[in-house]
């Protein structure tokens, strides 16, 4: 085989096509029974295929601004993944917000005229089969070692006669049947962070590449939810967890943002908080805690807010005088009893500067198993400018297992596919210097 994937979510999709695109042979594995799983997942609620926004301020949105990434999303950019999309007949439009969508908002349609195109151009699946280690050449070669066998001779004998062809690089496959080996001149691999594991994105490669010599960021949750410092009251929490919060802004290190979130039973998550979770997460690991500031009616001003709560109230009770002059209620006002003291909800000045930026303590993030993706992964000053390994010539690696950072919004699918593009490209050019005997 000229090139092994390993990994077939997006950026390992990526790879192979732009690699079929130049007439190698292509094989991709992956340890679920189907591609795409955690892509079908993410896009059960509408697929955001990438975002519209100018490409300096999209390109503003990844942390840390490695240059092999930005490098990358340059050369595939969102203009670009829309014209591929096209290409597979899947139509997108631009929402309200900026993001980009397919016009019927799934992910399947897509995801099945890409695998039939990749099929077409000869890309052969294995399905069920874990990469889980090196192995030398002469192991491939060893015939007579019955733990080797894989049940499947043909198989075995190929990649044997592949790795006898080809020292380069040999992987160690676990599958249903045991284990077998596999062999090819170059390797991708995109393997996923630590999110969604149960969908195959959970981190277990990172011992083989330390093992390796390579240098790998601990994997932490990103675009995740957070816990408030001592959990919301249980009064709190019975009544509002799972509620948004909507049409508010949130402040955090001097940045400020207007949009929704949810209130969670510990704590906050949602794609308002997701915009702040980079940060959030970093000031958590550095301080033991992250207080941001909430406005709950980001369309009136402080002076407004005060006017309305100090008018004179009469019989009426603070919550319904707070409803009938500014519209607060529900989980805005349950917040507010939650956060203040009852000598600040009756002291007016104190009030109405708590509704315009109410402080909330977070101390934790949740689990990476929960969060939508994960920061951390190989460091890119382990990798050339091809996101080739320095330590292992011949494999690269691409998605979101490298080191990077995004919020939602598109910003995770369109470098995902691109890393996998660019690594494809660093295949191709690493095969034509050492003068690989490709098909």
């Amino acid at each position: 085989m000229d090139v092994v994937v390993v990994g077939a979510g997006p950026a390992g999709l990526a790879a192979a096509e732009r690699l079929s695109e130049a007439g190698l042979r292509v094989a991709v594995y992956d340890a679920m029974p189907s591609a795409g799983r955690k892509f079908l997942l993410a896009g059960r609620g509408g697929l955001n295929l990438t975002h519209s926004e100018p490409l300096p301020q999209f390109l503003e949105r990844f942390r840390p601004p490695a240059p092999p990434l930005l490098d990358a999303v340059r050369a595939f950019d969102p203009t670009a993944l829309r014209e591929w999309a096209a290409g597979l007949g899947i139509a997108s439009f631009v929402g309200t917000s900026g993001r980009v969508f397919p016009t019927d908002m799934k992910a399947a349609p897509l995801l099945r005229a890409w695998l039939h195109r990749l099929r077409e151009r000869g890309v052969v699946f294995h399905m069920r089969h874990r990469w889980i280690g090196w192995a030398s050449p002469g192991e491939c070669a060893d015939t007579d070692t019955e733990a080797h066998a894989s049940g499947n001779a043909k198989a075995d004998a190929e990649g044997r006669a592949g790795a006898a062809a080809n020292p380069a690089i040999a992987l160690r496959m676990a599958m249903p049947e045991g284990e077998r080996y596999v062999a090819a001149h170059a390797v991708v691999l995109a393997l996923g962070g630590a999110s969604w594991p149960r969908l195959g994105s959970d981190g277990a490669w990172q011992p083989l590449l330390r093992d390796a010599g390579v240098a790998v960021s601990p994997l932490v949750a990103s675009n995740c939810g957070f816990d408030v410092d001592g959990g919301w009251t249980p009064h709190f929490a019975t009544r509002h967890a799972g509620q948004a919060f909507k049409t508010v802004a949130v402040e955090f290190e001097g940045v400020r943002r207007r949009g929704e979130f949810v209130a969670t039973a510990t704590g906050v998550e949602g794609s308002l908080i997701y915009a702040f979770s980079a940060a959030l997460r970093e000031a958590v690991a550095r301080s033991g805690a992250a207080v941001f500031h909430i406005d709950l009616l980001p369309g009136r001003t402080d002076e407004q807010v005060l006017a309305q709560v100090a008018h004179p109230r009469g019989s009426r009770s603070l919550s319904s005088h707070l409803k009938g002059r500014l519209a607060l209620d529900g989980i805005k006002l349950g917040l507010l009893h939650e956060v203040l003291g009852r000598e600040q909800m009756h002291d007016p000045k104190r009030l109405a500067a708590a509704i315009k930026a109410l402080p909330v303590r977070l101390v934790a993030t949740r689990p990476v198993q929960e969060a939508i993706s994960s920061a951390g992964g190989v460091r890119f000053d382990a990798l050339d400018d091809a996101c080739m390994l320095r330590a292992r010539p011949g494999v690269f690696c691409a998605g979101e297992m490298l080191d990077w950072d995004a919020p939602t919004g598109g910003y995770l699918l369109t470098a995902s596919m691109a890393t996998g593009r660019h690594a494809a490209a660093g295949v191709l050019r690493h095969l034509r210097a050492a003068g690989a005997p490709l098909a």
